[in-house]
């Protein structure tokens, strides 16, 4: 993705979000000159992975294929016992966030507000591949029993529980969609496990100065 595309992302998302009075921590508006200021005192959301993470899959196409998140808290990844996760995200219309599932994370993924949330889910088999069996899910704390590769529809102030090994395929309708996630512990490096080959975090060019740092820049323009 172009620098540009971040920065433009990134500022329709604190837009959206202020449209739902949701209010981000400061170092969410921080510019790259503040980071460097705070580095120091920033070291657990630097370590812990919060902030801002933008996302195009590696399709080089953002608006069929994308979402921009900003993870408010998380535990360390390397103590899976000790505290919780929570995200917000923005899904555009129609813009797909395409099948995986997580082997350490349990979720709830929460429409917050605007369009339709749609999610197709699937068991994953042994192999990884998508199970032709159905599965029992939980919408605002119900069973419900659905088949495989079949879609519910999340309206603004449900809910559903998605446990590991769940695979989940999600895209907004009629609008975009203000998303909440509640999970255990958030490690996006290594428990994305996705049906199709992606990239999880995007490769950038650099066409214009950075205005928020994302998580996937800490490590080189943190050093």
């Amino acid at each position: 993705m172009n620098r540009s595309q971040i920065n433009q992302a990134v500022t329709s998302a604190k837009a959206f979000f202020s449209k739902f009075q949701f209010t981000l921590p400061p170092f969410a508006y921080w510019d790259l000159t503040t980071w460097h200021q705070n580095k120091n005192q920033a070291k657990h959301p630097i370590s812990a992975g919060l902030g801002w993470d933008v996302t195009d899959h590696g399709f080089g196409d953002f608006e069929k294929s994308g979402l921009v998140l900003f993870t408010l808290r998380n535990g360390h990844p390397t103590d899976l016992n000790e505290g919780y996760a929570e995200k917000l995200m923005m899904a555009q219309e129609n813009q797909i966030v395409p099948y995986h599932f997580h082997k350490q994370k349990t979720e709830d993924i929460i429409n917050r507000g605007g369009g339709v949330l749609k999610i197709a889910l699937a068991e994953s088999t042994e192999d990884g591949q998508l199970s032709s069996e159905p599965c029992t899910v939980y919408i605002d704390g119900m069973a419900q029993r659905v088949a495989s590769q079949s879609i519910v529809s999340l309206r603004p102030g449900s809910s559903i529980h998605i446990p590991p090994y769940l695979y989940h395929r999600f895209w907004a309708e009629n609008g975009s969609v203000l998303i909440g996630e509640v999970s255990t512990i958030n490690d996006d490096q290594i428990d994305n496990y996705f049906l199709e080959e992606v990239g999880r975090f995007p490769k950038v060019t650099e066409d214009e100065p950075i205005q928020h740092l994302l998580v996937s820049d800490y490590a080189n323009i943190l050093r």
